[in-house]
């Protein structure tokens, strides 16, 4: 995918990286983060296209109810949502472009990850998978160390 390709379990966390795993597979995505209120409302918008290596992970302060919307976002995108331990929680498909329908993630959700539409069941991405990224909690699912 877009140059990062299959996650490997001994390959260290990056900041500018998430790594995803699940039965049946792994993967890698070089990501932009939002971790302030600015960044998290400015998300994707106004973006025409996105390499399918990359995405954008967005991280709270705490777990809470996440509802997303595609209001000046171009492109279609998978929104996967994830607990405080890094577990996918829910997966949204091909959410439409410029779409203003709110997107439920659920009532416990601290990080999510957008990434090109399609690309999660192409891949088999499903609640369970794991995610590990450095901004992911000391009680990770699965650890940077």
């Amino acid at each position: 995918m877009g140059g990062y390709g299959p996650a490997s379990a001994a390959s260290a966390c990056a900041q500018g990286r998430v790594d995803l795993r699940w039965e049946g597979g792994s993967e890698r995505f070089g990501v932009e983060v939002a971790d302030d209120a600015a960044e998290r409302a400015q998300g994707l918008m106004g973006r025409a296209a996105m390499d399918p290596g990359r995405g954008m992970l967005f991280v709270y302060e705490r777990p809470g109810p996440a509802r997303f919307w595609m209001k000046n976002t171009l492109i279609p995108l998978d929104i996967i949502f994830a607990d405080a331990a890094g577990q996918v929680t829910r997966v949204h498909s091909m959410a439409k472009p410029l779409d203003e329908t709110p997107i439920d993630g659920g009532e416990s959700v601290q990080y999510v990850l957008e990434i090109n539409g399609g690309l999660a069941e192409r891949l088999g991405i499903r609640p369970g998978a794991q995610l590990r990224h450095p901004q992911i909690g000391p009680n990770a699912a699965w650890s940077c160390e």
